[in-house]
């Protein structure tokens, strides 16, 4: 009998058996976790798929009520959709947790008055703001926002007045009061174009800040007193400005006497000052020297969060940083070049 179960005391049927045990087990656990898995993911997309609709003011209230999820899991669904552009989503779960919720509201009030803040709905935001400051007055992130939905609402004194509490917090206002002022004078409605423009000229020459809001306004308006105020350290900051002006607008004295301007109205051609440029782009309009239908074109990056506009900004609306606006250039056809030559061929 010893003899016919001799292979079961063979160490090399052992080993054999040995692996086999782990093969097997090692395959039913991937199984196993496929399964799982799949399961899982069949639960996510039918949590998911009641969201894919937003579900109406009843059912909302009883999927926040019935506790599946808890407060933060809702605030980050309801985070997700404002980030997304949902704003409709969001400000609905909003509502509904403020509903269930007790005293601790400032949070999600806080979250709900930003949402309608970006939806643009104004008035409601800033009636948020207004309440929790009412129960909790040194919220420095309120009163941020509620400065800036005045702003927005171009009721400049009022946010003016904000700016007192931010102080007595210890924020730093200085460039928040030059900006809002500057706004205030630009749109006052009793004072000319040109007063407007001396009393910006004045301010510059005080602070030497918001240079691109004031210069722009300036040599639209007056260029003569553009070119008395002008500050040659900002040159490069007003490159876009400084390029788009006319060539009977030019103060050839004030352009001789700086070699960025000098490089700058060679690329345009308006001059014959400069060589070459350290800067790659108006060193090829250099040697071109008009030969080719090129120019510069202009976006503009916060330095603060890094966000790219198409267009010039002097308030980020996205990090909301004031004065921030950096100027990239770059190469581009002269579309208004190769029109004017087409004219002038049928001439």
């Amino acid at each position: 009998m010893n003899s016919f179960f001799i292979e079961f005391r063979d160490p090399l049927f052992s080993i054999i058996t040995f692996f086999l045990i782990i093969f097997l087990i090692s395959l039913l656990s991937y199984w196993y976790g496929k399964y799982k898995n799949s399961k899982d993911a069949k639960y996510l997309d039918a949590f998911l798929k009641q969201f894919r609709t937003l579900p109406s003011h009843d059912e909302l209230q009883v999927l926040i009520s019935g506790g599946e999820l808890s407060e933060k899991s809702w605030l980050l669904l309801a985070h997700s959709y404002s980030k997304s552009g949902d704003y409709e989503k969001s400000i609905e779960i909003y509502n509904e947790l403020l509903k269930i919720q007790g005293e601790n509201q400032r949070e999600t009030l806080f979250l709900l008055g930003k949402t309608y803040f970006k939806a643009g709905f104004l008035e409601r935001s800033k009636q948020i703001f207004l309440t929790i400051l009412r129960t909790h007055p040194r919220t420095p992130q309120a009163l941020h926002y509620l400065l800036l939905v005045y702003e927005y609402m171009r009721d400049f004194k009022s946010a003016l007045d904000v700016l007192d509490p931010l102080d007595a917090l210890n924020k730093d206002i200085a460039l928040d009061s030059i900006y809002l002022k500057t706004l205030a004078l630009l749109n006052e409605s009793d004072l000319t174009n040109q007063e407007k423009a001396e009393q910006l000229a004045r301010e510059f020459t005080e602070h030497h800040q918001l240079a691109h809001m004031i210069f722009e306004y300036l040599f639209r308006v007056d260029i003569d007193l553009a070119w008395r105020t002008f500050d040659s350290s900002k040159s490069e900051y007003l490159s876009d400005i400084l390029w788009n002006l006319d060539l009977k607008d030019l103060n050839l004295d004030i352009i001789s006497q700086n070699g960025y301007l000098r490089e700058l109205y060679s690329a345009k051609g308006y001059v014959d000052l400069a060589e070459g440029s350290s800067i790659f782009e108006l060193d090829l309009l250099i040697k071109l020297k008009g030969k080719a239908s090129a120019t510069l074109s202009f976006e503009y990056i916060c330095s603060n969060c890094k966000v790219v506009y198409p267009f010039v900004f002097n308030r980020c609306s996205s990090c909301h940083a004031i004065d921030t606006a950096e100027i990239e250039w770059s190469l581009t056809r002269d579309f208004y070049k190769d029109f004017s030559g087409e004219n002038n061929s049928f001439q």
